[in-house]
């Protein structure tokens, strides 16, 4: 049966707020994967069947007038071995997975699928039997996806947009609704995937949606697809979004770390810090993803240690019985580390975590009480050793600042360019300082290979630290008779 044949697929063009982008057709003279998408729709329909963009890329072109990824092709009508056939004439056809044919098309960079019933079977994302059946209504394909704005689909070819369950007014109204209530608790992952949507889109979850997120085990996903989703939700446009519906439904629950900051409604509590944070971060011109990603956990992370009895309340400095700020700082650097590692983050990314959230009050105190040149460059060493350096520390100390977090005045961080000024004197803002002495030196002064050698590299590396001193000969000069 072909897609088109359903009552409850008939065009809903005339349901389309105005708020939203027309889709149409993709225009003759499109390039790239929506040149693809063509070429496939056009074969798909000459074989008999009718090929269907769904996904992602509807939802995007409606409401944003582009879509960032290729789209996805569902082909109704045709068996599997047909659809092959009917695709051999674009290139080699190659198909991926077992369970149901998605098949791949030469250098093409679009993926062609049947449309599939799954069953739950078991725990966890993938606990899911899976069968293709092509003919499926359009409608009933639609049912398994997640949320209604991602339950649509776009005819390449005449632009008749499919939308059984009411997608295109749930993108006007940015709310997001669960397409079947039955099926959306089947995979836990879709909470997160929908504090995802909240971040990059400022989407609302309607009350039932929130409900069912409630009531879902995210103990049953592996650490790595936690630590991916956690990550979508990051990088969206205001990640406090993302984390206030997470904290909303209780979703936090499973990763007790991030829990722990949350306090009262006041504007004045760790977990709203923190979040204020979260969307000054996201805001920042990052250009290595990498980077981008460990800031963002940093300023997520920069406040864990605030759980340790007697953290709260210290300001600047520790009264009797409270915990200093340095100690709350390593607390929660050992908390971050806990946290990325149990979630199997990268490990650059969890070193630099750790480092930045342990030395987040450097720039404030350094450029507050005038810190001598040697101890930056030992904070340039200590920092490059996790991969990161002064100046990104300077950026996330500037972020906490700014939101009020970190212990710091809201906006107040008047330290920022004295941190910089000397750091940059000491050439160590953008990386640690290079020893001048190296052991073949030292050796070539006819020193007898030893523990005397590690003595003097170490005092070489202080007097350089302290003095700037960066000659070699010089170095050993002073230092060789302190160590004889």
């Amino acid at each position: 049966m072909s897609a088109g044949a359903d009552p409850p697929e008939s065009p809903s063009s005339s349901l389309r707020p105005d708020s939203l982008r027309p889709v149409g057709p993709i225009p003759e003279d499109a390039t790239g994967a929506e040149a693809d998408a063509l070429r496939v729709a056009r074969a798909v329909r000459e074989a008999g069947g009718r090929a269907l963009i769904v996904g992602g890329y509807v939802r995007d072109r409606m409401l944003l007038g582009v879509s960032e990824g290729d789209p996805d092709l569902e082909v109704f009508g045709l068996p599997a071995r047909q659809l092959e056939r009917a695709l051999r004439p674009l290139g080699r056809v190659h198909r991926v997975g077992r369970s149901f044919p998605v098949v791949r098309i030469g250098g093409m960079a679009v993926e062609v699928a049947l449309p599939r019933r799954e069953s739950k079977t078991g725990p966890g994302h993938l606990g899911f039997e899976v069968a293709a059946d092509p003919d499926m209504t359009f409608a009933e394909a639609a049912r398994r996806r997640d949320l209604s704005l991602n339950a649509m689909g776009l005819d390449p070819l005449t632009g008749e947009l499919l939308d059984p369950y009411g997608g295109a007014a749930a993108l006007a109204s940015r709310t997001m609704r669960a397409t079947d209530a039955a099926k959306f608790p089947e995979d836990p992952l879709r909470g997160l995937r929908v504090a995802a949507f909240a971040s990059r889109f400022g989407f609302e979850a309607e009350a039932d949606l929130a409900r069912l997120c409630s009531a879902l085990d995210l103990s049953e996903l592996s650490a790595e697809r936690l630590y991916d989703e956690l990550r979508k939700v990051l990088l969206g446009k205001e990640p406090s979004r993302g984390f206030r519906f997470l904290a909303e439904t209780d979703l936090l629950r499973f990763f007790p770390e991030l829990g722990a900051l949350r306090g009262s409604a006041s504007e004045r509590e760790p977990f709203a810090r923190t979040l204020r944070a979260l969307d000054r971060a996201a805001a920042a011109e990052v250009p290595e993803r990498t980077a981008k990603i460990a800031l963002l956990y940093s300023v997520l992370c920069h406040d864990l240690g605030r759980a340790l009895p007697g953290a709260e309340g210290n300001g600047s400095g520790a009264a009797e019985g409270c915990v200093a700020p340095e100690e709350r700082a390593a607390a929660g650097a050992r908390l971050a580390a806990g946290l990325l590692e149990r979630l199997r983050a990268p490990r650059a990314v969890t070193l630099e975590v750790a480092a930045l959230v342990r030395r987040q009050g450097a720039p404030f105190r350094f450029g507050r009480d005038g810190a001598p040149r040697a101890a930056y460059c030992r904070l340039a060493r200590e920092l490059a050793e996790a991969g990161t350096a002064a100046e990104r520390l300077l950026r996330f100390a500037a972020i906490l600042a700014r939101a009020g977090a970190g212990g710091e005045p809201e906006g107040g961080f008047h330290e920022a360019d004295a941190f910089r000024d000397a750091a940059e004197a000491a050439g160590v803002f953008r990386g640690p300082p290079v020893d001048a002495v190296t052991g073949k030196t030292v050796l070539a002064r006819g020193i007898t290979p030893g523990r005397r050698v590690g003595r003097i590299l170490e005092r070489c590396r202080e007097v350089q630290d302290e003095t700037g001193e960066t000659d070699p000969e010089r170095l050993l000069d002073r230092v060789l008779p302190e160590t004889s």
